[in-house]
């Protein structure tokens, strides 16, 4: 045969397998070696986006403030005011015309919106509100917002696994898991940190470990760290000066400092819903545009700005600068203070970006100060300063995310220093114990919960709502004249509804049924479409939280 006619015959073999490899995977569900090729895929192509992410940043602030984001509080500092002042506000006139055309409530999307994805949405979010957020958040990150770049890229990571799930027809698990594969390549590439991604996606995204899960999400993980370091090469975030433990004694300042940082976290996280509510409030009164609310939170930033330069951007040159022993007791609590005081108006402003990297600022600052006060009042201690901010850095962003480990880890990988791990550990698991009881378990889920997304009390509080009262509804069987008389009275549930509002009401009114209601074609009259029985809706029920035990413990 011809050397040719031997080279059509393979690529025909090889085209058909993967023909027949895509039609099973569509139609007939994945195997596990498939499933975990699928894993890779999705981690390389979440891998690429975070680091064309990351790119991005670096190209937008190197052409409009001279340097990355490593000098940037610098480069800022020398600026005249004007630029100081003008780039910011720019930047959110660019974010608010982008969400005003793009996305339906002008609001940018983040891990949260990741975590009911999985939670409710059988792994899918949005996709071109999900592109346009990523856009905004590109933006805001790099003309003067106040933010950091893992929540925007962990939730492109989403939309990706989205579409995925959607072209090979993906049950609810397995959409789910390749949620978690694309939050885990997400988060490594940003930090170049493959076991803190993988343990991020369980603990945070998908919020439990079960074992069919873990597999793929390492690969997925180790596929983006593997395709941030071709990118951007085998570095670690920040360098050290070498510190240890050495006097044991100084645990119970440790575990203080977890209780203060864990107090801070909580500070930062109600500074940022109080300044949205805020925010909310003199649009609802001034009558402003959504799509201005971004420009007038970058005018106060550029204002901001002009006195504490530090506050643009992601904040890894001061964070650098607290590690390394380089600020004193006042500027670490006067700059931690107006940290706080950039990202709420960030947020506020609807400009986008994550809530980690400015936790870890906050947090490194935070820890400084406690050392130099610790330091000062007990001489005979041994230790750094730097390792007080070490441990800062970890106890205030494990607290604000609600992840102990997963926050851990990434402060270990981010730094290449597992020597100090006891010191961390006690700071981390006293800050997260406290803000888990002063706040909705983590930001991310008192996001959710003043959405009206009760995923913090656990699967038996949140499946309600995944449930349709329409689609569980029988036809009225010789129980019109019962159901005619509930509505009379006003007790009855819409079609539209879930099962989150009709179990109440069975309790309420003592009753097993409840009558299903829509209007007519002018909204006003009420029209009987069917009776919802309770053991129905718990039957579903049951079988749901079956299927979640199943799932979680698989």
């Amino acid at each position: 045969m011809h050397p040719s006619q031997i080279l059509k015959t393979l690529r025909d073999h090889m085209l058909t397998s993967i023909r027949e490899t895509i039609y099973v995977m569509r139609h007939k569900g994945l195997g596990q070696v498939q499933f975990w090729l699928v894993a890779m895929i999705v981690g390389i192509l979440a891998g690429t986006a975070t680091g064309l992410f990351r790119m991005g940043i670096i190209l937008i602030e190197t052409l409009v403030y001279g340097v990355d984001e490593q000098g940037l509080a610098t480069a800022v500092k020398a600026m005249s005011w004007y630029w100081v002042l003008t780039i910011p506000i720019v930047g959110g006139l660019m974010v608010g015309i982008i969400l005003q055309r793009f996305t339906p409530d002008g609001r940018t999307r983040g891990v949260a919106q990741a975590i009911k994805g999985a939670a409710l949405q059988d792994g899918r979010v949005e996709g071109k509100a999900g592109l346009a957020s990523a856009f905004a958040s590109l933006i805001t990150l790099s003309m003067g917002g106040s933010a950091g770049r893992e929540g925007p890229v962990v939730h492109l990571g989403a939309v990706i696994s989205s579409k995925v799930s959607r072209w090979i027809n993906a049950d609810a698990i397995t959409g789910r898991n390749l949620m978690g594969c694309a939050a885990a390549a997400a988060v490594s590439a940003s930090f170049n940190a493959p076991i803190a991604g993988t343990l991020f996606a369980l603990e945070v995204v998908l919020r439990h470990y079960a074992v069919n899960a873990f597999a793929p999400i390492v690969i997925a993980s180790v596929s983006g760290s593997i395709i941030s370091r071709l990118m951007f090469g085998d570095l670690i975030e920040f360098t050290l000066p070498e510190m240890s433990l050495q006097f044991y004694g100084e645990l119970p300042a440790f575990l203080i400092l977890g209780l203060v940082s864990g107090l801070v976290a909580v500070a930062m996280m109600k500074a940022v819903f109080l300044a949205e509510d805020v925010g909310d409030g003199i649009q609802d009164r001034l009558k402003i545009p959504a799509w201005l609310r971004p420009a007038i939170a970058g005018a106060a930033l550029g204002g901001i700005a002009l006195y504490f330069p530090h506050i643009i951007g992601v904040g890894y040159e001061t964070t650098w600068n607290a590690l390394n022993g380089n600020i004193t007791l006042w500027a670490a609590i006067i700059f931690a203070a107006t940290k706080v005081l950039a990202v709420a108006v960030t947020f506020a402003g609807r400009m986008g970006g994550g809530i980690f990297s400015p936790s870890l600022m906050v947090g490194a600052l935070t820890g400084m100060a406690f050392g130099w006060v610790a330091m000062a009042i007990f001489p005979s201690f041994d230790s750094y300063a730097t390792l007080y901010a070490l441990a800062g850095m970890a106890a205030v962003s494990a607290a604000v995310l609600g992840a102990p480990i997963s926050t851990s880890l990434l402060v270990f990988e981010m730094t290449g220093d597992w020597q100090t791990g006891l010191a961390v550990l006690v700071a981390v698991s006293t800050s997260t114990a406290l803000a888990s009881r002063l706040v909705h378990k983590s930001f991310f889920l008192t996001q959710l919960e003043r959405f009206g997304v009760h995923i913090a009390a656990g699967p038996q509080a949140y499946l309600l709502a995944t449930f349709s009262v329409s689609g569980l509804m029988r036809e009225c069987d010789g129980e019109d004249e019962a159901c005619q008389g509930m509505m009379a009275q006003d007790v009855f549930v819409d079609r539209h509804g879930t099962l989150e509002s009709a179990m109440p009401l069975f309790a309420q009114h003592d009753t097993q049924i409840l009558p299903v209601v829509g209007y007519d074609a002018d909204e006003k009259k009420r029209v009987l479409l069917g009776v919802l029985h309770e053991v129905d809706a718990l039957r579903a029920f049951n079988q749901a939280l079956v299927e979640t035990a199943r799932e979680e413990h698989s």
